[in-house]
């Protein structure tokens, strides 16, 4: 059973992965085997390298605007000329804007939509193109809970989610036959800095906690099990999913 989790000699690109939930998902990923190509715009990314080697993994560090079109290519190639193959794909980078959608300024909006959107159809296209030609590949992205709602004061935010749902059925549909899963993983209320204006506000944090029957915010460790799940062998025959880690805030 271990070696359906078992990730070793595989290649991983993480975006987002200086803090929070990427570099949680980095190292799980490292600790199940991989090799880890960390990309990161403005956070360092040394204490998540320092905890792959620790794991006894390798890992480089990529500094990139993931916004930034020009950028992505550069990404793919630089992990496939250092580890010669990729294997999985995690596209975990986001931003967020909270206004009310009648004061949102469209630059505000653009900027949601090309790191939040953007980015993860290139990368996508970019490492598909890799994993279709060896035959195998991962990609793992970061949808939201805002992929099935409509959130409040985000209108960016929750467009892009929902369309990386989209995505994730479309790419999914297209490539599981060439041996490329294309699956998503929906965090539910994470304590993380894009949560930390709600845990902020006494009332919509109590408001979010009465409805999460864990009755708790979720933890960046949350996530790392279901995404070593979707980057193994254990979930070759799962394509398409949006896979909720939310304490049953979607049930509820």
């Amino acid at each position: 059973m271990r070696g359906l989790f078992d990730l070793t000699g595989k290649t991983a690109l993480v975006t987002g992965a200086g803090r929070g939930l990427g570099q949680a998902i980095a190292v799980g990923l490292a600790e199940a085997g991989a090799d880890v190509v960390l990309v990161t715009n403005r956070t360092p990314a040394d204490e998540t390298k320092r905890r792959i080697e620790a794991a006894g993994r390798k890992a480089i560090v990529l500094q990139a605007d993931v916004g930034d079109r020009s950028r992505l290519a550069g990404l793919i190639d630089s992990a496939v000329g250092e580890f010669e193959r990729l294997d999985i794909l995690v596209n975990n980078a986001g931003i967020i804007r909270r206004t009310p959608a009648a004061d949102h300024a469209y630059e505000d909006w653009q900027e949601v939509l090309d790191v939040n959107l953007n980015s993860v159809f290139t990368l996508s296209q970019l490492a598909g193109r890799q994993m279709i030609e060896q035959g195998s590949g991962k990609i793992i992205n970061i949808a939201s809970m805002l992929s099935f709602q409509g959130g409040i004061n985000v209108p960016g935010y929750t467009a892009s989610k929902h369309a990386v749902a989209g995505l994730t059925k479309a790419l999914a549909n297209e490539w599981a036959l060439k041996g490329v899963q294309v699956n998503a993983i929906a965090p539910g209320y994470m304590a993380t800095d894009n949560t930390e204006a709600l845990r902020g506000d006494p009332v919509r944090s109590r408001q979010i906690l009465e409805r999460i029957p864990a009755g708790r915010w979720g933890s960046d460790q949350d996530l790392v099990g279901a995404a070593v799940f979707l980057a193994s062998s254990a979930s070759d025959y799962v394509s398409g999913h949006v896979l909720c880690v939310d304490g049953g805030w979607m049930v509820r």
